[in-house]
């Protein structure tokens, strides 16, 4: 049995269409399977750097934050501090002044009381004078006895 002639240009068409294949088609396949690993590689690569500069990124953020809170604190104590400051050197002068004005009062109190006794001193001296003129019946000439009334009033 011979076989069959169709069938034996059957098989060397299709090796011969392999045989061309495999020369001529399958190196560009196989140029452009590996173009497309390199591709994707440097893609996952590039997508790894990205994460690393993102994780990065996040901890320059999170440490200028801290940063930024740790100066906001030191803003608020010296604000604190100075308020403090201006209270306690308001409440100073309002002590120096009260102490002031207390002086001023008491020597205004003491000048008008050192008034008040001099007055009362000439009014007694003029009810001693006139009890004294009514107990002798006379009139007592209050400047010929200026000395003896100045007296009295001193130890009064």
């Amino acid at each position: 049995m011979i076989p069959n002639i169709t069938l034996v240009i059957q098989g060397l068409a299709f090796f011969a269409v392999v045989l061309v294949v495999m020369k001529f088609g399958w190196p560009h396949i196989i140029a452009a399977i590996e173009d497309r690993q390199n591709k994707i590689a440097e893609g996952l690569s590039q997508a790894e750097k990205a994460r690393k500069e993102l994780a990065d990124a996040d901890a320059r953020v999170a440490d200028e934050i801290r940063k930024a809170r740790t100066e906001a604190a030191t803003i608020i104590d010296k604000a604190h501090n100075q308020a403090s400051e201006i209270v306690d050197k308001a409440r100073l002068d309002a002590v120096v002044e009260a102490t002031k004005q207390k002086a001023i009062a008491a020597a205004e109190i003491e000048s008008m009381a050192h008034r008040a006794r001099e007055e009362l001193r000439g009014k007694v001296a003029a009810l001693a004078l006139a009890g004294a003129s009514k107990i002798l019946n006379r009139e007592i000439d209050a400047n010929a006895h200026k000395a003896l009334i100045d007296q009295l009033v001193t130890e009064i």
